[in-house]
């Protein structure tokens, strides 16, 4: 308990309360009632987990914890990144002149599952070992700081206007993607889905774990599934949007040729936030 609350040498006696510590029997004799019932207001006006603990003798500060509006303005910020959204409009450029509205939205789906599957068990994956291995803070430092170092260097390859940008699927995946691309099978388009997402984690993968960092700090698994799910719907959404826009009439390269125009404005923005995460992370600012 004293790890986990940052105390070097508490002695005795010391009460754990929510995330706060009270050390010695002077703080403890003046702050015991009214921090039970602070912890229990909290408790019935929220109806959350306590936040996690910091150091403290008599108090605690402000500990970063996560709110619906954290998680929805960055996911639907992600969910414009161009490496999942390019590989699904390749995918209907293929098919959309062989293939009727039915097929289209078949093989649509089947991509668009798989992302989701993906980045979900992803994210259920690194949250747990957050979660699980008691150094919440450490890996929120982590994040912070791998959030920072992402969006700085596509802030940079935006700057210098590069048209390979460094944060992308890598050239050695995007044969195996053309030839998935080509065989145009709802399994072929649920492995795709996969590889899309395996392959250009490192461009979706940024704002992504800013998140689950935010997440150790203050949630558990159980607690923190629902934002997840939130995420997570939110990200593919615009993968919906597009597959219905070109089941329904709208031309494939038309969606193309909108991200080709937009990358670097979609690139911008998400550097940005990418950065501005990792300093949330690191101050403690909730907006």
């Amino acid at each position: 308990m004293n790890r986990q609350y940052n105390i070097s040498d508490s002695g005795i006696p010391v009460i754990f309360i929510g995330n706060q510590a009270l050390v010695g029997e002077t703080a403890i004799r003046d702050h015991f009632e009214e921090r039970i019932l602070a912890e229990n207001d909290r408790a019935v006006s929220c109806n959350t987990p306590a936040p996690s603990p910091s150091s403290s003798e008599n108090c605690t500060p402000a500990v970063v914890s996560l709110t619906p509006r954290m998680v929805i303005v960055p996911a639907l910020v992600d969910s414009l990144n161009p490496c999942a959204l390019s590989v699904l409009i390749f995918l209907l450029i293929s098919i959309a002149a062989a293939a009727n509205r039915r097929r289209i939205l078949h093989i649509g789906i089947s991509y668009i599952a798989a992302v989701f599957v993906f980045h979900l068990l992803m994210g259920i994956g690194i949250f747990s070992v957050i979660t699980l291995s008691g150094f919440s803070k450490l890996f929120s430092l982590l994040g912070a700081t791998l959030a920072v170092i992402l969006g700085t260097i596509t802030l940079v390859d935006v700057i210098k206007n590069k048209e390979t940008f460094t944060l992308s699927v890598p050239e050695s995946g995007k044969g195996i993607l053309s030839h998935y691309i080509r065989m145009a099978s709802l399994p072929a388009a649920f492995i795709l889905g996969v590889l899309a997402g395996v392959l250009g984690f490192s461009c979706t993968g940024g704002i992504y774990i800013s998140i689950l960092a935010l997440m150790g700090e203050s949630l558990t698994l159980s607690t923190g599934l629902p934002y997840l799910l939130l995420y997570n719907i939110l990200f593919v959404l615009p993968l919906i949007l597009v597959m219905l826009l070109v089941a329904y009439g709208i031309s494939p390269e038309r969606a193309d040729m909108w991200r080709t125009e937009n990358r670097r404005a979609i690139r911008l923005i998400i550097g940005i936030i990418m950065i501005a995460l990792g300093f949330v992370i690191f101050f403690g600012w909730l907006g």
